[in-house]
């Protein structure tokens, strides 16, 4: 279930073996400092197997070697919103309505979600390939039968978790 961010794949085909590289990028087009604390956001969000709440990043950025790298509230906010500025990093939304992030999906690699109905725990989940493929068929038919045209998609899972089943 776990999706391994060590490698992802451009909309081109290509693969990033370094997100810091591609991140990096990103703010030198938008004229943007990739700081030592959004390395450090960057770098915990890259060794997720899930998207994580600013709660979840305040906590994780304690556990990096050397305090120097914690992370603080307010930092972090303004980080955040400075990451999704310049297509970094996207929110995304489980059944609790709390914000999560992780990187952009250009960057991570596409996957999907599955999410907990009861404690709204969220977790990365990539469907093999040609399962895949037979899902973005069977969805851009649908939408060009509705005169959509598909860009992409996203599926979300949701049921119950482990522990709340």
């Amino acid at each position: 279930m776990a999706n391994s961010h060590k490698h992802s794949k451009t909309p081109k085909g290509g693969v990033h073996t370094d997100v810091h590289v591609e991140v990096s990028r990103r703010f030198v087009q938008h004229d943007q400092r990739y700081s030592v604390k959004r390395r450090a956001i960057v770098a915990l969000l890259e060794n997720s197997d899930r998207p994580l709440t600013i709660t979840d990043i305040l906590q994780r950025s304690k556990t990096v070697k050397g305090t120097k790298n914690e992370i603080a509230q307010s930092s972090l906010y303004r980080n955040l919103v400075v990451l999704e500025q310049v297509g970094a990093v996207q929110r995304v939304f489980s059944t609790d309505d709390i914000g999560r992030y992780e990187l952009n999906e250009e960057i991570l690699g596409h996957h999907h979600h599955m999410l907990c109905s009861v404690c709204g725990d969220m977790r990365d989940v990539v469907i093999p390939e040609q399962l895949e493929e037979k899902l973005d068929s069977a969805l851009t038919q649908l939408a060009k039968q509705s005169g959509f045209t598909l860009d992409q998609h996203r599926l979300d899972l949701i049921g119950r978790c482990k522990k709340c089943a």
